[in-house]
């Protein structure tokens, strides 16, 4: 028996994790992981699209238990962490048994943010963040289901593209002055929000939710501005928090999140964190790239590497149906920086690439997204990227052909 290592959490980057650990050392560590959710590992970016009924729900299983059983894992799910003594290394379940590790590693997550308004509680309030989520929206929603979105974020725009696919009636609330303003400059969004609203979907920016009424059942959402729109079932996709009391409770330093170096670990030195509830630099980050690169380091520290963390370029990418848009790194630029533009409102396309010391820094793209991850390539690697200048913007096949028969 291999040394007992104990993984919290079982999502996409725990299950990353071990597959990282067992592919470089199977056999060293005696493995469990332990997931409150009653069911394997699943890919929560694809949830808008069980919602839609584009995929079926067994369609997102990460990996088939068998999978796990190969690779000497005990799974634990449905099971709850209570707490952690890191003085005797040992973790506490809900249920009252408590397991021995001499390797810890956090994955627990985030959880959707819920607002502070009258109403929260009211029957058919919901989040949009699990497979329970997505199983409590489709047992009510119909065709004749008025539902609110509130949140105008990454998962927002997902929720609401679930419903309206299935046939409800949604309105999105957005609080800021655009869709997705962490990832999109003005005009990308602007160009999103169309593509929405083409979709049947009302959207709604600069509204505030102030209250949900309703007796035992919502009824509708007022705004700061005193609108009132009447709804069947409101789902609040307003934003996530990193999962940290459990590590806290346990006297790991927390900040936002649970604080990792660049080996990701915490203040404990046997403990790691990985995912949306670890903290690198200041930093979390609510997308799965980050936590499968956090994953690879952390596997590679457990088994004798010395591999660093140096934190990731952010990015996003959103595809439903009608609806493709992609960003990453700096896309709004600095003073000095140059932009380059290519937008044909006649296709539905906007292209915006930020170049700053010959290195491109930043990109949007909105419509045709195919060359979204050729332009994050060139954002990690730090290229220069002035033998392409000229033709980057029209795409990777345009801009290498035309570097070629330059250095021809």
């Amino acid at each position: 028996m291999g040394e007992p290592l104990i993984v919290v959490g079982n999502g996409m980057a725990a299950a990353r994790f071990v597959e990282e650990l067992t592919k470089r050392a199977l056999g060293r560590y005696s493995i469990a992981v332990i997931g409150e959710e009653p069911r394997l590992a699943y890919n929560r970016v694809l949830l808008s699209s069980v919602l839609a009924g584009d995929l079926p729900m067994e369609g997102l299983e990460l990996r088939p238990a068998q999978w796990w059983r190969q690779r000497g894992v005990t799974l634990l799910y449905g099971e709850a962490v209570r707490s952690i003594d890191p003085a005797i290394r040992r973790v506490r379940l809900a249920g009252g048994a408590s397991l021995p590790y001499t390797r810890l590693v956090l994955a627990t997550g985030s959880r959707p943010i819920r607002l502070s308004v009258p109403g929260m509680d009211l029957l058919g309030v919901r989040t949009f963040r699990d497979l329970g989520d997505v199983g409590a929206i489709n047992r009510t929603a119909t065709r004749r289901t008025r539902a609110v979105v509130v949140g105008g974020g990454l998962l927002g725009l997902e929720a609401a593209y679930g419903l309206a696919k299935i046939g409800a009636r949604v309105t999105l609330v957005h609080l800021m002055d655009r869709l997705m303003e962490r990832q999109l400059d003005a005009r990308a969004a602007r160009a999103l929000q169309s593509a929405v609203e083409a979709m049947g979907i009302t959207v709604l920016l600069r509204a505030e939710t102030t209250q949900i009424h309703g007796r035992k059942r919502a009824e509708a959402v007022e705004l700061a501005d005193g609108r009132t729109i009447p709804a069947d079932m409101i789902v609040v996709a307003a934003g996530v928090r990193p999962n940290a009391e459990l590590a806290q409770s346990a006297g790991l330093a927390v900040n936002r999140g649970i604080v990792v170096d660049d080996g990701m670990a915490t203040s404990n030195e046997f403990i790691g964190a990985i995912g949306e509830c670890a903290e690198h630099r200041g930093t979390c980050y609510g997308i799965v790239e980050p936590a499968y690169e956090q994953a690879a380091v952390l596997a590679d520290r457990l088994t004798g590497g010395r591999a660093r963390y140096g934190g990731s370029v952010q990015w996003t990418n959103l595809k439903v149906s009608g609806v493709n848009v992609f960003s990453a790194g700096d896309f709004l630029g600095r003073p000095g920086s140059e932009q380059v533009v290519l937008s044909d409102p006649g296709l539905g396309t906007y292209k915006k690439l930020v170049i700053d010391g010959g290195r491109l820094v930043g990109a949007v793209l909105c419509g045709d997204t195919a060359d979204g991850l050729w332009y994050l390539d060139l954002i990690r690697s730090g290229m220069c990227v002035e033998a392409l200048r000229d033709d980057l913007v029209f795409g990777r096949a345009m801009a290498e052909r035309a570097a070629v028969k330059a250095a021809a």
